[in-house]
């Protein structure tokens, strides 16, 4: 039966020999002069090893498969679909139900927020993880996580966990045992005797949750010390310098790789390590980490992918992709923040000015990785990762994000967005489902039908950008049906939990009714879907060109030779002619007319882009 023993052995000894240095070279630089780096080393070799022959024949003819094709990932086919399994189905066995219905959308990729035992009572929504290798009990079993892969495999969708590298939550069995006096688990994570250390670590470190969590350190009596705590004070950040914490790291990993997850967002990444007068953000020794976890998979499990989740403008991304210097080393995704937040900026303004500026400035990454796409997340709305386009742009533009953060967040309610502020007075984040910050929701709320519709028209534009601009798109339970923003939960303060509703069955059932809000985005979106699955210029590695459409509230750019999107973030009909004239002048001059894909109808020379709308427009000749 293939793969044989001789298979798995000869494959084994061929990727140990193509990244060894890949391996070694970035253990030497984080732990040569660490006095159990040797030790560490080979029980590093031994976990890999022994993950590798302990791979199910099912995922060993995948990983060959993949081998063969290393950049499946780019391909136009791929989309993407992300929820909580609780929000979505309630447990992981009633997930396997939901399978149709991400197959009638075109899912190939499922991202499954946190599932992993967590901490009773707040756990920054399942991130202060327990257990990193027991899915918690309210949703199951590693046998029903085992069940799910099985079926999704099945269904040709490829399952992404979180996987939390920064911290665990304060009663994983780590802390446990460093409370209890261990010196080895107390070597786990950062604890300082005094306050002199963390106090100069604070002049020059961040703060994630400035007015819900303030600070990046919590006393813990048991262990008579300061913990560093960079999120809550229940979350303890893990100390990489310790070689021991790679190791037992990488054998979570490749442990959980074997039960069939074939993705892994890597929560927080930017700070696993900490250097004094530093960020301690985004640091070259976190670069060296994610090499090390890259070469690792590389051996014992080459078809699970790396993704970054890296709340940095789009500049400062291409080292999570190994770049310049190791292309294809680290992470093959990595989260395209600035474009969603853009495209909202647009909305609120009606100038597509700062998401061109975007656009432009959007690194190359060649076959090293390709971006993922979203509209939103789980997560806020950050603005502030726009602000080197700001800076391009001229100061004007700083007012830019402040004024959509205002735009979204209006207690007045003059707009037609229903969003809330998140830190900082609410000029940092904003939170809100997509549904609710286009205008459906005040639509419905006032019974006005025309801002409804409009607010339809948003959506469905936001998701043309992601399915076109490249990458791996997105999308957020509940968009494809209009959901609005949820109540938050009695006694919840995180006020992400507006935009992390319960998937609405009764909305899915409507999706085929024209007549209704989820049928009409479900099948525009879905449509979106198939029409992309179709062009390969749509695929990953494809050139983008941006092209001036003459208006500030146009969005227009050219993939691969032949495809052109338009977008208008903009109240007003406007010309067409304009970005017909600019597509001939740049990509080709031989184009006589162009065709809209979506509604599958041809543009005359004389047409205009109505307002909220999106064309995919193919040239003839």
């Amino acid at each position: 039966m293939f793969p044989s023993a001789l298979d798995r052995l000869e494959a084994l000894r061929r990727r140990m020999a193509a990244y060894r240095d890949g391996l070694t070279a970035p253990f030497a630089s984080l732990y040569g002069t660490h006095k159990r780096a040797d030790a560490a080393l080979l029980r590093l070799i031994q976990v890999i090893e022994t993950a590798a022959l302990a791979r199910p024949d099912a995922l060993w003819r995948l990983d060959f498969d993949r081998e063969a094709r290393p950049t499946w990932y780019l391909a136009q086919t791929e989309l993407g679909y992300c929820c909580y399994v609780d929000r979505f189905a309630g447990t992981l066995a009633g997930l396997q139900d939901r399978i149709p219905y991400l197959k009638e959308m075109g899912v190939t990729y499922l991202h499954l927020l946190p599932f992993w035992q967590r901490r009773p009572g707040a756990s920054d929504g399942g991130f202060a993880v327990s257990d990193h290798e027991r899915v918690d009990p309210s949703l199951g079993s590693n046998a029903d996580l085992i069940a799910l892969t099985t079926a999704l495999a099945e269904a040709g969708i490829t399952l992404c966990s979180d996987l939390v590298l920064n911290h665990t939550a304060d009663d994983h069995r780590w802390a446990e045992a460093a409370k209890a006096g261990d010196e080895t688990y107390r070597a786990f994570y950062r604890v300082f005797p005094t306050r002199d250390l963390p106090d100069q670590f604070e002049r020059t470190v961040p703060q994630v949750f400035p007015e819900t969590a303030p600070g990046n350190f919590t006393f813990v009596p048991e262990v008579e010390g300061w913990v560093w705590t960079s999120f809550y004070p229940y979350q303890w950040d893990l100390n990489w310098e310790n070689p021991d914490v790679l190791v037992e790291m990488v054998r979570i990993i490749l442990g959980l790789a074997n039960l069939g997850i074939g993705a892994f967002r890597l929560d927080s990444a930017p700070f696993l390590w900490k250097r004094l007068g530093t960020t301690c953000q985004n640091l070259p020794e976190t670069h060296m980490i994610l090499r090390l976890i890259r070469a690792a998979i590389s051996i014992a499990a080459p078809s699970v992918l790396l993704k970054a989740e890296a709340v940095v403008p789009s500049q400062e991304l291409p080292p999570y992709f190994g770049l310049p210097d190791a292309p294809g080393e680290e992470c093959q995704l990595a989260y395209q923040t600035s474009i969603m937040a853009a495209s909202w900026a647009a909305i609120a303004h009606q100038d597509a000015s700062l998401l061109h500026q975007v656009l432009s400035d959007m690194p190359a990454l060649g076959e090293a990785g390709t971006w993922l796409t979203y509209a939103r997340c789980h997560d806020d709305i950050g603005w502030r990762v726009l602000a080197p386009e700001c800076r391009v742009l001229g100061d004007p533009a700083e007012a830019l994000i402040t004024d959509a953060a205002r735009f979204f967040t209006d207690p007045a309610r003059s707009s037609f967005a229903r969003g809330v502020a998140f830190q900082s007075n609410g000029l940092v984040a904003t939170n809100g489902m997509a549904a609710s910050l286009c205008g459906i929701e005040a639509g419905v709320e006032t019974g006005d039908l025309p801002l409804v519709q409009r607010g339809i028209d948003r959506v469905v534009l936001l998701y043309g950008l992601i399915f076109a601009v490249g990458g791996l798109p997105v999308i957020y339970m509940g968009d494809e049906l209009g959901q609005t923003n949820a109540t938050l939960p009695p006694g919840e303060t995180d006020g992400r939990w507006l935009h992390r509703p319960a998937f609405d069955a009764a909305a899915a059932a409507q999706r085929h009714d024209p007549a209704t809000v989820a049928g009409q985005l479900f099948s525009r979106i879905v449509r979106l879907a198939s029409l992309r699955r179709a062009r390969s210029d749509l695929a990953g590695d494809q050139l983008l060109r941006l092209l001036d459409g003459g208006a500030p509230g146009l969005c227009c750019f050219a993939r691969g030779e032949g495809f052109l999107a338009v977008l208008n973030f903009s109240d007003a009909a406007l010309p067409l002619a304009p970005v017909f004239a600019a597509f001939r002048a740049m990509i080709d001059p031989a184009a006589v007319s162009f065709h809209d894909l979506i509604a599958d109808e041809a543009m005359p020379q004389t047409a205009s882009i109505d307002p909220w709308r999106v064309l995919w427009l193919i040239p003839t000749h």
